[in-house]
């Protein structure tokens, strides 16, 4: 039950309101019957509304305040999770976790970007957006996991990389590219994930991969819809149309071969049911890396270039 709606979300406010009564009351003769008839009127009311989602509705979904983070999932997927911190250059960037976990017995590398709850941990977290300490610290453990032959997994969930004066000072550009090289050629699998927002070469830092998974429910770009509306529109409330234009959401980038793969979220989103998302995550993961370690390491780069080659591909007819 969510305790923050978005507009379009807010039919499902009394319903969620009369359940949450009724659960304490239900001993009552016909409480049970009605506890059913009001759960069945959410889901239909759900369904109702995720019918009909525009693009920019999704973008909503993806920066919901209660749609599970990186440290969410980590914790579900990954118990013995260790953390890793530091790029042993400068810091270590807390909007960005990184370690070494199982997951279902298999060992792999676990990178992704973390948001806060509240403000002060969002200021920890500094909204999600990596510091080019954060990707030279992504970028060390990619290369321990190539060392010791363990598999990638990075979890996407950025509004960008930081712009600050001390980010550009330190080289935000030059520690993105760098990642973008060295992930091209890393010798083990690699499966990037968007879990909600992925914006701009803050999410491509940690993005190159074999594969590249989607949940239902959120956006991949080179610009937010607010960022490009401002400079195509001179306007920035006009997000709505750029989202559209844009095509951030899975099934426009599943079309033309960015994305290779959705995971459809439950009825309302990760953020009404995060159990199931997490288990469709994980079965998701444990099949892509089982497919992935049949391929032989010296295959990994050349197979990378093919993939993203044939992305933007198109022909001339008279």
């Amino acid at each position: 039950m969510a305790n923050y709606y978005l507009e379009f979300e807010k039919p499902l406010e009394s319903i969620d309101n009369e359940i949450l009564e009724l659960k304490g009351n239900k001993d009552t003769p016909d409480g049970v019957e009605k506890l059913n008839q009001l759960q069945q009127k959410l889901t239909n009311q759900i369904s109702k509304i995720h019918r009909s989602l525009s693009r920019w509705q999704k973008v909503q979904l993806a920066r919901h305040p209660e749609r599970p983070y990186t440290l969410d999932y980590i914790q579900h997927l990954s118990p013995d999770f260790m953390e890793l911190h530091g790029d042993r250059h400068f810091s270590d960037d807390s909007a960005v976790i990184s370690g070494i976990g199982t997951i279902d017995g298999q060992k792999v590398a676990i990178i992704g970007q973390q948001k806060g709850r509240n403000t002060k941990d969002n200021l920890y977290r500094n909204f999600g957006m990596m510091r080019p300490d954060g990707y030279r610290k992504a970028l060390r453990i990619m290369k321990l996991a190539e060392k010791f032959n363990i598999p990638t997994v990075s979890f996407i969930d950025t509004p960008g990389a930081y712009p600050g004066l001390g980010a550009e000072e330190r080289g935000q550009g030059e520690a993105i590219a760098r990642n973008l090289m060295e992930m091209s050629a890393l010798k083990v699998p690699i499966i990037s994930i968007v879990i909600g927002e992925g914006a701009s070469g803050g999410a491509l830092g940690i993005g190159v991969c074999d594969r590249m998974i989607m949940l239902e429910n959120t956006w991949y770009s080179v610009i937010s819809p607010e960022g490009c509306a401002s400079i195509l529109f001179h306007d920035a409330s006009k997000a709505p149309d750029a989202a559209e234009a844009l095509k951030v959401i899975p099934q426009d980038l599943k079309d033309v071969g960015i994305c290779d793969r959705i995971i459809q979220e439950p009825n309302g989103g990760a953020h009404r049911d995060f159990e199931s998302t997490a288990i469709a995550l994980k079965n998701v993961i444990i099949e892509e890396l089982d497919t992935l370690s049949q391929i032989s390491p010296e295959l990994f780069l050349d197979n990378r270039i093919a993939k993203y080659d044939k992305l933007g591909y198109f022909t001339v007819t008279d």
